[in-house]
């Protein structure tokens, strides 16, 4: 098995750069925008993305967790009992432009289950997505919005986002068969 890093800690600085610049240039500010990271390293990207746009723009752009966990579709078909861990949004989506964060896009699922979730707390004006790596094998009709870095892989091959709140050097990892 081959390891290789394909992003380090001022790539993955610069790509959340240029991401968070992105969406307020879309947004045209921060006006009704908020921040929604998947569990787990969707929070910790949201949150980053969040202090770029403060210190950007100079305001405050909330930030939610979601957990997906029991809107997976594939949920039934997994083993013992799934960790569930708080969704946590303190504030209305109603009317808001909501950017959903995660780290890895790959076959589309899991943002599937993450708009599902969503939805059952308010209806947001627009969602927007915004991901660190998009790796391709979609099985949905999902793109991201914002990428930080589009990477080719097969389908038997893992990426691991690797961050500094969970106590890792900040890197991202393509491990091929």
């Amino acid at each position: 098995m081959s390891e290789k890093v394909i992003m380090d800690q001022l790539g993955i600085g610069r790509a959340l750069s240029r991401i968070s610049h992105e969406i307020i240039e879309r947004n045209k500010g921060t006006e009704g925008l908020v921040l929604v990271g998947i569990r787990t390293c969707g929070i910790h990207l949201a949150r980053r993305i969040s202090e770029k746009i403060r210190e950007i723009e100079k305001s405050e752009v909330p930030v939610g967790i979601l957990d997906i966990t029991l809107y997976r579709d594939d949920l039934l078909t997994k083993k013992g009992h799934p960790a569930v861990r708080k969704t946590d949004i303190p504030f209305d989506l109603a009317g808001t432009v909501v950017v959903l964060v995660d780290d890895v896009l790959y076959t589309g699922r899991t943002i599937r289950a993450a708009m599902d979730e969503l939805m059952d707390f308010g209806r947001p004006a627009m969602i927007q997505l915004a991901v660190l790596i998009d790796r391709g094998h979609r099985e949905l009709p999902i793109r991201a919005d914002y990428v930080g870095k589009g990477v080719p892989t097969s389908k038997t091959a893992v990426i691991k986002v690797l961050l500094s709140e969970e106590g890792m050097e900040d890197r991202v990892i393509l491990r091929e068969d």
